[in-house]
């Protein structure tokens, strides 16, 4: 039984084997990008407004895949380090059945509140009937999106992250195609944009779940579970670095939408929007690099390998800060090139979010030796620290800017917040990898 996480890693192979993850997120990102020209050009703007408006709810529903994803991976790739193999097993099982039923509930709500719910997150008049038909169509897909997070993180667990990779591209492809189909050539609008992520979901959740059922020659299957509530707790105290992410992620957009709709308009919430598709796009490769190398980094803190651990925070370190300066750079030269997908150079959307972009990039200067610092201590099984780092970067930082500069400096100030968050979150980040070097050994 081959087991691809166990073996000895220099940088070269360790960023061969974090490549499909990182290609995998890359993708996920160009997606979801693809989604929002079509939807920008095919359908309207507001339409794009409309669909940063639904985002805090998607942005929960993945915060409680990735939560049991991230958190539940870190304790399984232990125990298969400390060769517990069939206890893997199980907790694996019992991790994936907790998902489905997270998913019907999120799902069951959400249809339930949905009228109060988008008046909470903003939806005027103007935006509210557009915001609902995108918001009650996805919901329907509320327990699949949670599978596809769970199945891809745990092919990198089981040592297959290629097969994740492939599954991305496969729904990924299905979700362009569909979009054709139902926004251009049936003219569904917001319907069919939603069916069409809803369904690029749901191909690889259920190709994991039939590779998981059927496989039986991989380190990771699916077998009879056995219900336990310490494991589900520790996954959740995991993954709650990734959990606390998202939701603020799901917060700060609805502050930003509101400082937008007060400041621009209805323009303003398309032109943040065009700039967090960016964002993804640009810290996509961080999260995959570290998505890819967190298994290996708990394999071999329950192995207690030290001197893999030390090697491998040290290729990280390398490969964030080159790629910290990259995302920078590319963010300077390509920003008119990504804005002018969504809008027209001439127009006042165009025109906003290339005055925004110019601030908001600095922030990938710090962003990537954020992201990987947090994923490193969820690996590590260390939740707090990790759910620490992200609430004060993904929340209380943004927040506090968003709340602030722009009574000083007006819109100005909340491009600036992001880029402010970041380096504090840097300086945090640090005095943790301080602190803990001793505890840990990655340093």
């Amino acid at each position: 039984m081959e087991n691809s996480i166990a073996k000895e890693y220099n940088l070269v192979s360790l960023l061969k084997f974090a490549l499909p993850t990182i290609v995998m997120m890359v993708f996920m990102s160009i997606y979801s990008i693809i989604d929002g020209i079509f939807v920008a050009r095919f359908v309207s703007i507001n339409a794009l407004s409309a669909v940063n408006i639904v985002y805090p709810i998607l942005s929960t529903i993945l915060a409680m895949g990735l939560m049991l994803a991230t958190g539940g991976s870190a304790i399984i790739a232990k125990k298969i380090g400390e060769e517990k193999l069939e206890e893997a097993r199980k907790n694996f099982t019992l991790i994936i059945l907790v998902g489905t039923a997270i998913g019907l509930g999120i799902m069951l709500l959400g249809l339930l509140f949905i009228k109060p719910i988008l008046s909470i997150l903003g939806a005027n008049k103007e935006l509210f009937y557009l915001s609902h038909e995108y918001a009650t169509t996805f919901l329907f897909f509320t327990p699949l999106a949670i599978l596809q997070m769970l199945f891809l993180n745990f092919f990198i667990t089981a040592g297959r992250p290629k097969i994740g990779l492939a599954l991305t591209v496969i729904g990924g492809c299905a979700n362009i195609v569909l979009d054709y189909y139902f926004i251009v050539t049936l003219g569904m609008g917001l319907m069919g944009a939603a069916l069409a992520t809803g369904i690029g979901m749901a191909i690889p959740a259920v190709i994991g779940l039939f590779y998981f059922s059927f496989y039986r020659k991989g380190i990771l299957y699916l077998v009879r579970p056995q219900f336990d509530t310490k494991v589900l707790v520790q996954t959740c105290i995991n993954g709650s670095s990734e959990m606390v992410t998202n939701l603020s992620l799901a917060i700060v957009t609805l502050l930003y939408n509101l400082i937008m709709m007060k400041y621009l308009g209805i323009d303003g919430v398309a032109a943040i929007t065009v700039l967090l598709y960016t964002q993804f796009l640009l810290t996509a490769i961080f999260l995959g690099f570290s998505m890819g190398v967190a298994p290996i980094i708990s394999y071999n803190y329950g192995s207690q390998n030290i001197i893999q651990i030390k090697r491998i925070f040290k290729y990280s370190m390398i490969f964030t800060f080159a790629g910290s300066l990259a995302a920078f750079v590319n963010s300077l030269l390509f920003a008119p090139f990504l804005i002018q997908i969504f809008a027209q150079k001439a127009s006042n959307v165009y025109t906003i979010a290339l005055d925004g972009f110019t601030i908001f990039s600095i922030s990938f200067l710090f962003s990537g030796f954020n992201i990987f610092s947090s994923a490193m201590f969820t690996a590590f099984s260390n939740g707090k620290v990790s759910a620490i780092i992200s609430f004060m970067r993904t929340f209380v930082f943004i927040a506090i800017g968003l709340l602030l500069l722009p009574l000083i400096m007006g819109v100005t100030g909340a491009w600036w917040a992001i880029t402010l968050a970041e380096f504090l979150s840097m300086l945090m980040c640090l005095l943790y990898l301080i602190k803990y070097k001793k505890r840990y050994s990655y340093m």
